[in-house]
């Protein structure tokens, strides 16, 4: 594929990474097709602003590729509708799974697309959504197909290629997000008990002699996580499934689970322990000024 002969690019769905993915596509010359029914008001706002175009599924189908950008709980769902889409047409767009899913889930939808005939890449996005000027993502692609789908870069994307099987992308963004959400579900968990029993300015303290680098990570991970907390839950299921149910480890991303779905319903309601989460932050750029 060249840039010239590959300009439909369809996103499902438009969310925040969705969206913004889309912005830079557009920006780039490209032709970004979204589903739009039943979407609230403020997604059809979002999607305009990107400059996605609203399409019925025909259109979707007919796309040169598709990125599939949900919530990990969403993700086998997409692929079924997908699938059903394209199941009867003679040219089969290329389907790249881009969702925070583990490898078990991920060759699951490898099948159902499979079902339909179409080429599949396993996708993984490590970074924030891309701003106006600002850069990209990395998308990290694997399985036989993940070259067919390079020409994203040409279209203001950073592609990178994973080699290995379907498996390989979703098994990196698993393991770094394992890493980096981790970290967050523990620092923000001690961070609330230490507020708690009352050692917050001693722990801030302590941690900027002996941690500072760590320190400097929770004053922007605490309050960026609040809003992100009720999309971190399925991800963290993902990654307990991913270390397999056999794994010592396991529980551990279960329990982070849980401590998202947590502090996602706090936030939601009187917000306790967002606000000591927030105010522990707040008072680490008080300390340096």
């Amino acid at each position: 594929m060249s840039k010239s002969t590959s300009k439909t690019i369809a996103i499902l769905a438009p969310g925040a990474m969705g969206s913004a993915v889309a912005r830079r596509l557009s920006e780039n010359g490209a032709r970004v097709l979204t589903s739009l029914k039943g979407r609230s008001e403020a997604t059809l706002k979002r999607a305009a602003d990107a400059g996605m175009v609203g399409a019925e599924d025909e259109a979707i189908a007919d796309a040169d590729i598709i990125l599939s950008i949900v919530p990990p709980g969403e993700a086998v769902a997409l692929a079924e509708r997908l699938a059903a889409l394209i199941v009867k047409r003679n040219k089969k767009p290329v389907v790249v799974d881009c969702n925070a899913v583990n490898v078990d889930t991920v060759r699951r939808i490898e099948e159902i697309i499979g079902s339909a005939q179409a080429p599949f890449v396993d996708g993984g996005i490590i970074g924030f959504p891309p701003q106006p000027g600002g850069k990209s993502p990395a998308f990290y692609m694997s399985g036989e197909h993940a070259r067919d789908v390079a020409v994203l870069k040409e279209f203001g994307l950073d592609m990178r290629i994973v080699e290995g099987p379907v498996g390989a992308a979703s098994a990196l963004k698993m393991s770094y997000a394992g890493i980096v959400k981790g970290l967050a579900g523990i620092g923000s968990a001690m961070v609330v008990a230490a507020t708690k029993a009352g050692a917050a300015d001693a722990l801030r303290d302590e941690l900027a002699l002996s941690q500072p680098a760590i320190l400097a990570r929770l004053e922007v991970a605490l309050p960026d996580m609040i809003p992100k907390a009720y999309r971190w839950v399925a991800e963290m299921q993902e990654i307990s499934g991913f270390l397999g149910p056999d794994h010592p480890a396991s529980q551990i991303y279960q329990g982070f689970a849980r401590w998202f779905e947590h502090l996602a319903g706090d936030a939601k309601g009187e917000a306790v322990d967002a606000s000591l989460l927030k105010a522990f932050a707040a008072n680490i750029g008080t300390k340096k000024a």
